[in-house]
């Protein structure tokens, strides 16, 4: 077993290699620039919005009060008639990406964090690279892309995005594995 605190380095150098990898994705090879459609008339879509002066949140619509009102024939219209979507609503923010930046990072500490954990549990010092890589791999996968799942299940995310978002988190997962190959301790 390896204690947690003894793989603070690789913790934190798979977070930085991850945060430049993601940097990269998402500036420089812009595969991921068509995942939302932009609507026809902006304009008027947010000043719709903005009349209702909704709080932040997430929103169905329709959205059912109870599974009994999921049944009736009134509901059951509204679906049929649509539309239908799921929106998160936020406030006018500046815009900057420097806290959703700082946020990734830290997200990227807490998987590799995971990954510390299960790879540690089961591994002793001095282990091989390839039983480390393994170990750390499906953590950090898991955690970087199976989640995702569930926005192609419940929020119908296009399959696109998905296979997108598995493809990098699948990078990402190596990324971290094969830090925490490289800087498994020995002793």
């Amino acid at each position: 077993m390896v204690p947690i605190l003894s793989l603070w380095l690789p913790i934190l150098v798979s977070a930085i290699f991850v945060f430049i990898l993601s940097s990269i994705i998402h500036m420089a090879l812009g595969y991921h620039a068509n995942d939302f459609k932009k609507l026809p008339d902006e304009t008027a879509a947010a000043d719709a919005l903005r009349k209702l002066n909704l709080p932040d949140g997430d929103y169905a619509l329709p959205k059912a009060g109870s599974m009994k009102e999921m049944s009736s024939p009134e509901y059951t219209e509204k679906v049929r008639k649509g539309p239908n979507a799921m929106i998160t609503i936020w406030g006018g923010t500046e815009p900057s990406m420097t806290k959703f930046m700082v946020l990734w990072f830290l997200y990227s500490v807490l998987v590799g964090v995971f990954a510390a954990y299960v790879a540690g549990r089961a591994l002793e010092p001095g282990a091989h690279y390839l039983a480390v890589f393994r170990f750390a791999g499906v953590t950090a996968f898991a955690c970087y892309a199976i989640a995702d799942l569930q926005r192609l299940i419940w929020w119908r995310q296009p399959w696109s995005r998905t296979f997108k978002n598995l493809f990098d988190g699948l990078l990402y997962a190596i990324l971290t594995a094969g830090t925490f190959g490289w800087l498994w301790p020995e002793t």
